[in-house]
């Protein structure tokens, strides 16, 4: 069904056929499209971010039914994993066929594919035709935090963008789980939407998260600094986190204390140190966690302190991302090893 903005979804679309660049929402966040076979339009897109050129773009489409058209070839899990997933939070690694055009992936030889799960963005590929599709990273300069709203999108980039599409906050908050394939067997390259749970409950088999330094091939958001706030970020266990913050303060430092645990020291509100807490249930905390970081950026705090997440597959995405945000050298995400409680699935967690 289209949404209710039916003329200006059109108009976008006719716009993006043009060679026009269109912010456009999805569930996990908002991306900057531009039709992929229009080799110039894909070329704004990395201008507008400041987005490497060998930095791969993930091409979105509208029914998992057209994955052929954009793979030559089609493992059976990622099979599975499209139909079981798909619209959804979830990109595939895969090789590319003849309609990608190599600026779209960097130079490689494999693609990341998706079908976005927001009405506004199924309208827009559905009005671009059956063979129509756009190479959309997110909508924010290269390294930056992602937008969740379309007021995000506008704060970074003003009239560079050609159009926005306004579809409200983003459900997920965070980007697609991205998953590639070797010898059958899935591998997480990248947290996201999908949480390895229901990858593995799918496939009924092992999925492995590989170690850093062994993954093959450059894939969106995989940079060791990315997704990163204006203001100095530090991340840091609970035992330590009131510790360093009583530190800065000393030091006359402006302090933010973002926290998920019950962790409110009588000596948070004063004038240089805030405490600001999160929801425990990693879903929501996800969903929050980017407009929150945008919202502290605003208030021109001197040091972000936040309260390193718990450990297990639920908050892998969250602390992949804060680590990269905190600009401080990767440490390795430990993540135990993970077993579904309805049968053991032979998971692997190699990190």
């Amino acid at each position: 069904m289209m949404p209710d903005n039916h003329d200006e979804i059109i108009a976008a679309a006719a716009l993006l056929k043009a060679g026009g660049i269109v912010a456009f929402p999805t569930e996990t966040v908002y991306g900057l499209g531009a039709d992929v076979s229009n080799s110039s339009a894909v070329r704004r897109v990395f201008e507008i971010k400041k987005r490497p050129a060998d930095h791969p773009l993930i091409v979105h489409f509208a029914d998992a039914s057209r994955l052929h058209h954009w793979a030559r070839e089609i493992p059976e899990q990622a099979s599975q994993l499209a139909e079981h997933f798909w619209p959804g939070p979830l990109t595939l690694i895969l090789p590319r066929s003849r309609h990608v055009p190599e600026n779209v992936t960097g130079g490689q030889d494999t693609v990341g594919l998706r079908v976005p799960d927001h009405p506004i963005a199924l309208a827009l590929l559905n009005a671009l035709g059956p063979e129509g599709a756009l190479a959309a990273p997110s909508a924010n300069r290269f390294g930056r935090l992602s937008p969740t709203t379309a007021v995000h999108v506008r704060e970074e980039f003003g009239d560079a963008v050609d159009l926005v599409l306004d579809g409200g906050a983003c459900r997920v908050g965070l980007e697609s789980t991205i998953v590639g394939f070797n010898d059958h067997t899935a591998i997480i390259l990248r947290p996201g939407g999908i949480p390895l749970e229901a990858l593995a409950e799918v496939l009924g088999g092992k999925v492995i998260v590989p170690e850093k330094t062994h993954r093959a091939g450059r894939v969106p958001g995989s940079l060791a600094s990315h997704y990163a706030p204006a203001t100095p970020m530090e991340l840091l266990p609970t035992e330590s986190l009131w510790r360093r913050a009583l530190e800065l303060e000393a030091r006359g430092l402006r302090t933010v204390i973002m926290t998920w645990s019950d962790q409110n020291p009588e000596r948070s509100g004063t004038r240089n140190l805030t405490h600001f807490p999160m929801p425990l249930e990693p879903k929501v905390y996800g969903s929050r966690l980017y407009a929150t970081l945008r919202q502290l950026d605003r208030e021109c705090f001197d040091r972000l302190l936040i309260e390193t997440p718990p450990d297990g597959p639920a908050w892998m995405a969250i602390m992949d991302r804060l680590q990269r945000a905190s600009r401080l050298p990767d440490p390795a995400i430990k993540v135990n090893d993970y077993t579904s409680p309805q049968e053991d699935r032979n998971i692997t967690n190699v990190i």
